[in-house]
């Protein structure tokens, strides 16, 4: 049986939304509970899990975590991005799982299904490193998508791939670009969900390959492994529930409140 686990990276500065992982989330049933917390209990549900971490460099966060049962990891603030996190966190560990699932701090509304489907994805084709789900954008969240970039705001990334569900970019404006003298039925934009599962072997090469340009000029630690070559499998994922913002920016706390 593959060993697999599950890392939630949390950092405490951001320069959107500092102290963002602590942040209360009101849910349907009136309860308030923290950003981090919300997430760790999507974790919770997800099936033949050997582990669940907060991985985290602030005890702020780890106080918080342990308070409401997660293990945590301490790890240092030099991370540049989650994935960097994991890696550090299954290191400081002593571990050596098959596949780690991403499961960033900021993205409670990923359903526990996501990542269940993630995982058989990936231990399922040979030829991928990493795996990653994507969901095709109904009217509502394209429209919201091509908003927030007029507003200089960015309220989601795209990802476009091959017809193998390789990854060929993915990007915060709204790619591919569509002909406005043109209707396409069904709509040929994907909304990438920032979640991510990693063979060992892709995650412990990642940090030791730098950050690459376009990862630079995107701000999407993803972009790392194709700058690389490293095969990213985009898992198309289906659902009538479209709306899975993270929380990004302290105004999309309101929209993942109405979706809670």
């Amino acid at each position: 049986m593959t060993n697999t686990v599950v890392i939630i990276p949390a950092r405490y500065e951001s320069s959107r939304f500092p102290g963002k992982p602590l942040v209360g989330l009101r849910g349907k049933d009136d309860v308030v509970k923290s950003l981090i917390h919300r997430t760790w209990e999507k974790a919770l549900a997800v099936k033949n899990v050997n582990g669940i971490y907060v991985a985290t460099d602030d005890e702020r966060i780890a106080d918080a975590a342990k308070e409401f049962g997660a293990d945590v990891v301490m790890t240092s603030a030099t991370c540049k991005n989650g994935t960097e996190r994991c890696a550090e966190a299954v290191a400081n560990l002593g571990i050596a799982p098959d596949v780690i699932v991403n499961l960033q701090g900021d993205a409670p509304l990923t359903p526990s299904f996501f990542l269940d489907r993630l995982i058989e994805d990936l231990i399922g084709d040979e030829n991928s490193s990493v795996a990653t789900p994507v969901l095709r954008c109904n009217a509502e969240t394209l429209n919201r998508f091509i908003e927030d970039r007029k507003n200089n705001s960015v309220g989601g990334t795209t990802a476009i791939f091959d017809k193998n569900r390789r990854a060929l970019y993915f990007s915060k404006e709204v790619i591919p670009y569509r002909n406005p003298e043109k209707t396409f039925s069904p709509i040929p934009v994907f909304h990438h969900v920032g979640v991510y599962a990693y063979r060992r072997e892709a995650l412990e090469r990642y940090t030791s390959l730098g950050e690459g340009i376009l990862e630079n000029l995107e701000g999407l630690e993803q972009l790392r492994f194709l700058e690389n070559g490293v095969p990213i499998l985009c898992v198309e994922m289906e659902g009538e529930k479209q709306e899975f913002w993270e929380v990004n920016n302290p105004w999309d706390i309101e929209r993942v409140e109405a979706a809670l």
